[in-house]
């Protein structure tokens, strides 16, 4: 199995288990735990350093985690509408690669769309 692969099959369990509530349960458990052998420990440098580390560790590694799934949704979404735009006759096919345009052309985009809008009126 290529690295890749195995990457994404990893990603997505890890990032579904730490959005879970059992990783949350999990992480309550340890700060708990950490924090009563405060005294067992005097609260020492060493006793700090722990749990900073361990933090830092696991938050510098879920942020790649985190960036992949989410660049990896919203790749996935963007062809799922890709694929709506083409199927719709009325649409405008021109847009289905708009996120590949600049900033000022996806506000003249904006701007066309905001332009074909009416106002409702509310009705009592």
């Amino acid at each position: 199995m290529a690295m890749k692969e195995q990457f994404r099959k990893f990603s997505v369990i890890c990032a579904r288990w730490m959005g879970s509530a059992y990783a949350f349960s999990s992480g309550i458990a340890i700060i708990l735990i950490w924090a009563t052998t405060g005294p067992y420990f005097h609260y020492s440098d060493t006793w700090q350093l722990v749990i900073n580390t361990g933090t830092s560790v696991i938050t510098f590694l879920m942020v790649f985690i985190i960036q992949y799934t989410q660049t990896r949704d919203t790749q996935a979404i963007h062809l799922k509408l890709d694929e709506l735009l083409r199927a719709v006759k009325e649409a405008r096919n021109e847009i289905i690669n708009v996120e590949d345009q600049t900033d000022e052309q996806m506000m003249k985009i904006k701007e066309n769309f905001k332009n074909l809008t009416d106002p409702v009126t509310p009705t009592r």
